[in-house]
């Protein structure tokens, strides 16, 4: 399995984004979605990316239709909701598969370095959490309960 840092994410107006370009970053990577009861973690997310974003430290967020549709807009309508909505300064890419046949790639590669409880892979819900380390290593996983500002301490460990 290729390394996280040799994939790309998929950008909203097509094309695709080498996730190269975050070396030497914590990233936080989340699978998002507008209409879910989550939703306004991306408060919280965008509250973990300035106060420590000046540091490395990065949130990329994946919106996805797959958990009881709750992501159906396109690029234009996701990009307007993060950024009005909840003042986002952190990329957010295109609309992403993260289970099946179909997920992308990224979320394989999230899946496989750390599993969810029981040893599965699936993603089990919008606002699924996976941390990374510098060097691009998968380091956790956390459910979508748990909320972003709970993530503080296991962010600065990293930095």
């Amino acid at each position: 399995m290729s390394g996280l840092l040799e994939l790309s994410a998929p950008l909203p107006g097509g094309g695709a984004q080498p996730l190269s370009d975050y070396r030497g970053k914590v990233l936080l990577i989340v699978n998002t979605a507008s209409r879910c009861g989550f939703t306004p973690q991306y408060e919280g997310l965008e509250a973990l990316q300035r106060r420590f974003g000046a540091r490395g430290f990065q949130v990329l967020a994946f919106p996805c239709n797959q958990f009881g549709r709750q992501e159906p807009g396109d690029a234009a309508e996701i990009a307007t909701f993060c950024t009005t909505k909840y003042d986002v300064t952190f990329p957010v890419f295109a609309k992403v598969e993260v289970n099946g046949a179909g997920a992308d790639p990224v979320f394989r590669h999230l899946k496989k370095a750390a599993p969810g409880a029981l040893g599965t892979e699936a993603v089990k819900w919008n606002f699924t959490k996976f941390l990374v380390d510098r060097e691009g290593r998968v380091v956790a996983r956390f459910a979508p309960s748990t909320a972003p500002e709970k993530l503080a301490g296991d962010i600065e460990r990293l930095l």
